[in-house]
């Protein structure tokens, strides 16, 4: 009788294909958010962009992609073309102080 493989569905996610997805190296993260690897390593340096972590005993930089897509949607929430409570347009003109009225 022939031994018999179990077989997954494809739908049902491995947990090998799991980690790789929540978690990025720098390459893939760069990747993912459309940017050079260079520029990740910058930002790390300067402790700028978005949060990275050391992981495993060669301690890789490594991006959490939940963490990414959040890091994305604060900088929309602070740019003022995405945010129109941030628009200068949105702003009603003041009106002259006192002191340049006199003047």
């Amino acid at each position: 009788m022939p031994a018999q493989t179990l077989r997954v569905p494809s739908t049902a996610p491995s947990s090998s294909v799991a980690v790789r997805t929540a978690f990025l190296t720098v390459k893939d993260a760069a990747d993912y958010l459309g940017l050079s690897p260079h520029t990740l390593y910058v930002w790390r340096h300067r402790r700028q962009g978005p949060p990275s972590f050391r992981m495993g005993p060669r301690g890789r930089v490594m991006y959490r992609v939940e963490a990414l897509d959040a890091w994305v949607r604060e900088q929309e929430q602070a740019d003022s073309r995405s945010n129109p409570a941030l628009s200068p347009l949105s702003v009603r003109s003041q009106e002259r102080s006192a002191r340049f009225a006199s003047a």
